[in-house]
């Protein structure tokens, strides 16, 4: 039977027909403050930002800048810049993302924004989540140099930031590659092709800004690894001119053989970390296999040099390894360039991206490594450091070329300026161009510190030297670019007094991205956290090594997110450095110290406690026998026996006191007489000791 429901009429029940209107009244107003307050906040739109770059109202630039402030106030807190990306109002995805919409507003916001999210990708940990959204910005920032950056005529301070940010981008996704965590991301690589294929016919255009050009190499060889292995034929790499299979991809494999020179210098800073009595060992391995920096594949050897540049920020040893690596380097390059008129040599035109990769390495050491010793020995170099005044005049041409002892920043610097000419090396113009351009902004991050002013006046008088006597205009223009890169937003080839206000959190070096990916693989290809002494694999041999990683690929995968998602506090660590053996060391000390300090203090409160209540006693006994001596003398001279001060008392007290001393009755017997000789009842004769003061009868 069907049932048949009778429409509602009255909602709100029996109620007069004029309270009704009132009831619908008040409903709808609560459902408006409902709804007001459950509204999302304030999110950037194609709409605002046209309307941000095409307004020329002053009132409306206004409004729109004050919105786009408190975007950027919002997108702070929700990016994690002031604690390393990690809080519950931290989520990094959403924020990169609104973050890259609000920088194409352009000004003052679109600076601010492309230094926030350089900033978050510097100091992020790694997680598989991220993915998604890192693509989505290579996307962008691709997107930015191919149809935009590339149609001006003159080189922008922007263009310096994406190129930064996109070496930032492109590291992660390689480090992603290395754990095998590309393969379900295929659609993603093919959207990147057409721009990958555009920067690699326009990358010409930044061959005088090797700061830009290298971020640029990287980008391509990374990603021509990356597709030579995802998407085999599909590649736009594959299709190119003067391209070659990567010589670490096996087709028939499905792993990535690391090279050893990497494995190497990760187990050296797992060694510094765990204060390992093995690492005089790896960095012996790692000197036997400096002859693989001059592979061609240079993506390898410059992640290694990262690693170990982290190593050397902690410990010396590792510094000095790492300036005789390259050292080694320098010198077989060198040999080879002049070996090419003789016969065939080798193609060593790579070999720059090396060379910026470690002088940017050796800048960041002298800023930012744990203990003096470090920055002065990178910056001047060990033998430097034994004498007081180190040469910082750039040699001049017709004078005798020096040979390269050290490869610090003085010493490279001294050989690059000896060396330099029209037709020089690309090597040797390129590393100059590196130390001056990195000595500029060394310059700018050392302001205000007042605890570096002995290094922050040595590079200004080297930066002073060094326009005075390079002409060469590749070099004058790596100040120039350095200069307006931290001063001018704008354009670097005009002189502007304004700077970048204040507002503006710029960092100019990445500061963690080294730390985070030594960190990465270290749990990578040491997975047993618990194990103390690290296995050292044969220099020789890499089947090991491509077979360790071929069965052991699915068990990384899982390692990497489960130490990120489940178990934060691991990788999330505090702001500052790890210490090293000395510093644990003398903490140790002073905690050892310290509770025996505390033992001894208590052990002499006890002493000290004793003495003052024996001090006190013969002080009270002191007290007394003087008392006693003011008594004797009192009876002997006045013939008183009260006290000193004291009153004798009246007549009526005694009298008083008599009265109430009961009287208390004797019995004497009765005296018998006795026949006594008179001699005997008389008294004796008595003689008084005046010393004292006794009576002899």
């Amino acid at each position: 039977m069907p049932v048949k429901k009778s429409p509602v009429i009255n909602g709100f029940g029996i109620i007069a027909p004029s309270y009704e209107k009132h009831v619908k009244f008040n409903l709808q107003n609560l459902r408006k403050r409902r709804s007001g307050k459950s509204k999302p906040p304030f999110s950037i739109t194609t709409k605002f930002i046209l309307r941000f770059n095409e307004t020329k109202n002053p009132k409306e630039k206004e409004e729109l800048l004050e919105l786009a402030r408190k975007a950027i106030i919002r997108y702070k807190r929700k990016l994690g810049l002031r604690t390393l990306g990690t809080g519950k109002h931290v989520h990094l995805p959403a924020a990169w993302v609104e973050i890259s919409y609000l920088a194409q507003c352009k000004g003052e916001i679109q600076d601010e924004a492309l230094n926030m999210l350089y900033s978050s990708l510097d100091h992020a940990s790694f997680d598989y989540d991220h993915l998604p959204t890192l693509f989505f910005l290579a996307e962008s920032v691709l997107y930015r140099l191919c149809c935009d950056a590339f149609l001006k005529s003159y080189l922008y301070s922007v263009e310096i930031k994406l190129a930064k940010i996109a070496y930032l981008i492109f590291l992660r996704l390689f480090i992603y590659f290395l754990h095998g965590h590309l393969e379900s991301f295929k659609q993603h690589l093919l959207r990147l092709q057409p721009y990958l294929y555009a920067l690699y016919f326009s990358e010409e255009s930044y061959y005088n800004y090797p700061n830009i050009f290298s971020n640029i190499q990287f980008v391509l060889k990374t990603m021509e690894i990356i597709c030579t292995r995802q998407l085999l034929s599909e590649s736009i790499f594959s299709s190119l001119e003067n391209t070659t299979q990567h010589e670490n991809i096996d087709s028939d494999t499905e792993g990535y053989k690391v090279n050893s020179l990497l494995w190497h210098c990760v187990a050296a800073w797992t060694c510094v970390q765990k204060d390992s009595p093995q690492l005089n060992m790896v960095l012996e391995h790692v000197t036997f296999l400096r002859t693989q920096l001059q592979k061609k594949c240079w993506v390898d050897s410059a992640l290694a040099l990262l690693v170990l540049g982290e190593a050397a920020k902690l410990h010396m040893a590792c510094l000095k390894t790492l300036m005789d690596l390259m050292r080694d380097f320098f010198l077989s390059i060198m040999s080879v360039q002049n070996q090419k008129e003789n016969g065939k040599v080798d193609d060593f035109s790579w070999a720059w991206n090396i060379v910026y990769s470690y002088i940017t390495i050796l800048t960041e050491i002298c800023l930012y490594a744990t203990i003096s010793n470090l920055r002065k020995a990178a910056f001047v170099g060990f033998c430097g450091c034994k004498s007081s005044k180190p040469c910082i005049l750039p040699m001049d041409k017709s004078e005798e070329q020096p040979e390269l002892r050290e490869t610090s920043i003085l010493g490279l610097l001294n050989y690059f300026s000896s060396k330099m000419s029209d037709n020089c090396n690309k090597v040797i113009w390129t590393g100059y161009y590196g130390l001056v351009y990195n000595l500029v902004k060394m310059l700018w991050e050392l302001r205000g510190d007042e605890e570096q002013d002995g290094l922050r006046t040595q590079i200004w008088q080297t930066l002073q030297k060094t326009k005075d006597h390079e002409k060469d205009e590749r070099i004058q223009n790596a100040i120039t670019i350095a200069q307006a890169e931290l001063n001018d937003p704008i354009d670097p080839f005009t002189s502007y007094s304004k700077k970048v206000s204040s507002n503006i959190e710029e960092e100019i070096f990445s500061k963690y991205i080294g730390w985070r990916i030594a960190s990465v693989l270290s749990k990578l290809f040491f997975p047993s956290t618990d194990a103390c002494i690290l296995p050292l694999q044969n220099t020789l041999i890499k089947q090991d090594q491509t077979k360790y990683l071929n069965k052991s690929q699915d068990s990384m995968k899982k390692v990497l997110h489960f130490i990120l998602r489940e178990h934060p506090s691991v990788t999330d660590l505090p702001m500052f450095l790890y210490p090293d053996f000395f510093t644990k060391a003398d903490e140790e000390l002073a905690r050892i110290t310290d509770h025996h300090w505390q033992k001894e203090q208590e052990i002499r409160q006890k002493k000290d406690a004793i003495c003052e209540d024996k001090e006190r006693a013969e002080k009270e006994l002191e007290e007394k026998k003087h008392f006693k001596e003011i008594m004797k003398k009192r009876e002997e001279k006045l013939h008183k026996y009260t006290k000193p001060y004291e009153l004798p008392p009246r007549p009526e007290d005694i009298a008083l006191d008599k009265e109430r001393t009961p009287k208390i009755e004797t019995y004497m017997p009765e005296r018998q007489i006795v026949d006594t000789p008179v001699a005997m009842m008389l008294p004796a004769k008595r003689s008084v000791d005046t010393e004292t003061g006794t009576m002899e009868l």
